[in-house]
C-alpha cells in the first residue's frame, strides 16, 4: 500500500496532504509506503505501479467536513502538464506504462485557509486531519478501502469534493 500526502505546507491548509503522510509515517503501519510531495508529477506512476493501493492525500477546499474518502477509476481523458497531475490520470498512466491495476482513492481533508503564506494549518484543519487519521488508520490496518470508501460516502455531504490544486 502507498500513501502519497500532496500539498503544499507553506500555503498554511494545502498543507494537509504531507501532514497526513507525516502522522502516518509516525505510525509506521506494517504493509504502508508513506511519500509526499508539493504536487504529483508524472513520475510518480512508477511508484504507484509497484503497489496494490494507492491513496492520495491531499486539502480540500470545498469538500465535506471534516474528510472524504472515494475510490476512483485511472482516466487517461484528465488533462495535465508536465508539472502536476491528477490521481486519476496517474493511475491510467501507472496502467499503461507498467501494466499496473493499482487501486485507487483520494483522501480530501477539508481545510479553510489557503491564501497566505505560513507553515501552520487552522484550528479547523487541525481537528479535521485528526479525523481523517483516526480513518484512514484504521483502514489501512484492516485493509478495507472499498468498505470504507461506501461508509464515507454515506456520510452527509455539505458540498462535491474538489480538491485544492493551487500548490
Amino acid at each position: 500500500m502507498l500513501v502519497i500526502g500532496y500539498g503544499n505546507p507553506g500555503r498554511l491548509d494545502d498543507g494537509l496532504g504531507p501532514a497526513v503522510a507525516a502522522a502516518l509515517e509516525e505510525l509506521r503501519v506494517p504493509g504502508v509506503v508513506v511519500a509526499a510531495d508539493y504536487q504529483l508529477m508524472v513520475e510518480d506512476a512508477a511508484v504507484v505501479a509497484e503497489h496494490d493501493v494507492v491513496i492520495f492525500a491531499d486539502a480540500d477546499a470545498s469538500g465535506p467536513e471534516p474528510f472524504s474518502f472515494q475510490r476512483i477509476e485511472p482516466s487517461s481523458a484528465v488533462s495535465f502538464t508536465s508539472h502536476s497531475v491528477s490521481p486519476s490520470a496517474l493511475l491510467a498512466l501507472a496502467r499503461d506504462l507498467f501494466g499496473a491495476e493499482t487501486r485507487g482513492y483520494v483522501l480530501g481533508v477539508r481545510g479553510y485557509e489557503f491564501n497566505e503564506f505560513g507553515e501552520r494549518l487552522s484550528p479547523k484543519a487541525r481537528t479535521n486531519l485528526d479525523a481523517a487519521l483516526a480513518f484512514i488508520e484504521r483502514v489501512l490496518r484492516e485493509g478495507s478501502f472499498d468498505d470504507a470508501a461506501e461508509r464515507a460516502g454515506k456520510r452527509p455531504v455539505a458540498a462535491a469534493t474538489t480538491s485544492c490544486e493551487d500548490g
